[in-house]
């Protein structure tokens, strides 16, 4: 290292050396079977999408010969519910499940960079002890006995650093855990790992100058999405059974879609959020936009069943949890439901028009739906209040004057990442009395938002069980490139639970090569959008085969009816409807 670099330089180097040392040489890809153009973590974040070839690497775990035929089956061919019986039944040993999951960590890892802290060791020895007491007693640790699980870098995990990326936080290890790494471990779950985020995670794109540029194992031209984008590309490779992340603008939701899995935002409270690095002024979430935590697996099933555990004892782990119940109801979808289950249909936000196949997504949603016994489909028409929700969410994101964060970038001689140029400087912050109007009108929207759920202003009877809309008004795109947050972040200004459902891969029939939008430039936010989709700024190939999924919303507190929604989105779009084991 130059005796003229900047500070940040030398501690990315030992990070990531000793990120490299916690990955067991025989859990290590030989060079011929990662991609050629796997930069370096510092030239992954100038380089960009350039760099990178149209590759998917989901294969490479299953034939690379690093895994065995049993740990192959352990990690490819089991859910949640089926993999805790298997443990607590005999069948498996904790042990072997979380070595094989630690291996195919560490091999998503050298294809994708989406660990920060791998955890293997102590989650060898955490499952050793599992087994034990098992053995002795006869009885399971908790509910999740053995689950492999993962967590964004922001959760606090004693004795391991939590440092978002930032080389002004490495090398300062937690001194306890967050409220839900500690629930999680008396529920028996076994945190194997942290996950990358973006630089001051508050973008799109997950890259920051300590770990490098998470990649998208289905394409590396492609985002893997932020601000959980290295728990994303962990869950779609199999890495981990469920991850957990926060989100305040969509950072749950986004890389689900950016990586064609289930994303689950849960209402304030539901899960445990305290404990966790922000790298911003502490406290700042109580006052303005408070994130929230929730999972990410690679199904319906799988997020139910971490929610059913963690959303009754929310209130006795976490400060800011709140009371909870989760139903285990079960009715077979191909008996008559209890009543109807009615679903909006919101095509738009009024400020960014969705590009050609979201509309059409949306659309084909709606007929598969309307083909479920049970569900009644209606068009909703764009409630007045929507519109108003991007812009207020954006500027009570940015209440303070930014000085905390960007000190610890300044102050390390780091430059923003290349989203970040021109988007983030210093401001001003607010006044007691301007951050005060500011919630007044957020209590005003949230009031006219009401009337999208019930029939009349007058008539309280609810009319909406759901609404499904876009996730992003463009399908997945290239690294730097995602536009508008307003169908993620306006779910988070009203408390609306809010999920990530995928239907099907982006086909050549999507393209419509040729034509061009005609409706109407709305604003900025909409000109920027039309950019992803212009044939003179963009090759729309480049989106061939990229996850094509839709949100699905429900009220305030309806968490567990967002659960049933998803799961009744998921069956219909996957030709699912009349098996025996749907819930309704």
């Amino acid at each position: 290292m130059s005796s003229q670099s900047p500070p940040y330089v030398e501690i990315a180097e030992r990070k990531q050396a000793e990120l490299a040392a916690a990955i067991p040489a025989q859990w290590r890809l030989p060079k011929n079977l990662i991609p050629e153009g796997m930069l370096s973590p510092a030239e992954s974040i100038t380089e960009g999408p350039k760099q990178y070839e149209r590759v998917n690497v989901m294969d490479i775990p299953r034939t690379c010969g690093i895994l065995t035929s049993k740990e192959l089956d352990i990690t490819e061919n089991y859910d949640v519910r089926g993999l805790v019986s298997a443990i607590t039944e005999g069948k498996l040993k904790s042990e072997e499940v979380i070595r094989g999951f630690c291996k195919r960590a560490a091999i998503a890892h050298q294809l994708t960079r989406c660990l920060t802290e791998p955890l293997f060791d102590r989650a060898l020895r955490r499952a050793e002890e599992l087994d034990y007491k098992l053995r002795q007693t006869g009885k399971p640790v908790g509910p999740l006995h053995g689950l492999p699980v993962s967590v964004k870098d922001t959760f606090n995990v004693k004795g391991i650093d939590s440092s978002i990326g930032l080389s002004a936080l490495a090398f300062k290890p937690a001194q306890e855990n967050a409220a839900l790494v500690d629930l999680l471990q008396s529920l028996g779950a076994i945190v194997i790992a942290k996950t990358n985020v973006p630089q001051t995670l508050g973008t799109l794109d997950s890259c920051n100058h300590l770990f490098g540029r998470t990649l998208n194992p289905l394409n590396r031209q492609w985002t893997a999405g932020g601000s959980t984008g290295g728990e994303g590309a962990l869950i779609a490779m199999r890495g981990s059974m469920v991850g957990f992340g926060t989100d305040i603008g969509g950072s749950i939701r986004v890389p689900a879609m950016c990586q064609g899995i289930y994303g689950f935002k849960p209402s304030n409270g539901r899960v445990p959020y305290g404990g966790q690095e922000s790298g911003q002024l502490e406290g700042k979430g109580r006052m303005t936009l408070q994130p929230v935590a929730g999972p990410l697996a690679r199904s319906v099933a799988d997020l139910g069943a971490v929610m059913a555990e963690i959303v009754p004892r929310a209130e006795l782990y976490g400060e800011d949890g709140i009371p909870g119940i989760w139903p285990a109801i079960s009715i077979p979808n191909s008996l008559a439901p209890p009543r109807n289950f009615t679903i909006g249909i919101l095509k738009t936000d009024g400020v960014v028009t969705p590009l050609p196949p979201i509309t059409r997504i949306l659309n084909e949603v709606a007929g598969h739906l309307r083909q479920t016994p049970g569900v009644e489909v209606v068009d909703i028409p764009l409630p007045n209040a929507l519109p108003k929700c991007q812009g207020l969410a954006g500027r009570l994101m940015g209440v303070d004057d930014g000085s905390s964060m960007l000190d610890k970038i300044e102050n390390m001689g780091e430059s923003l990442i290349p989203w970040l140029q021109g988007r983030m400087k210093r401001g001003k912050a607010l006044t007691i009395e301007q951050l005060a109007r500011l919630q007044a009108q957020r209590a005003e929207i949230e009031k006219e938002m009401l009337k999208m759920w019930t029939l009349s202003s007058s008539n309280k009877t609810r009319r909406l069980d759901a609404i499904i809309c876009p996730i992003a008004p463009h399908p997945v795109p290239q690294m730097d490139r995602y536009n508008a947050v307003g169908y993620t972040s306006s779910f988070v200004l009203l408390d609306y639970p809010a999920g990530t459902v995928p239907v099907r891969s982006f086909a050549e029939s999507d393209l419509e090569l040729g034509r061009e939008m005609d409706a109407p430039v709305i604003g900025s936010w909409d000109k920027a959008n039309r950019q992803l989709w212009n044939e003179q700024t963009v090759d729309r190939r480049v989106y061939l085969d990229s996850p094509l999924s839709v949100q699905v919303v429900t009220p305030k507190q309806h968490d567990y009816q967002l659960f049933q929604a998803m799961e009744i989105v998921d069956r219909a779009v996957q030709g699912k409807v009349g098996s025996p084991n749907a819930k309704l």
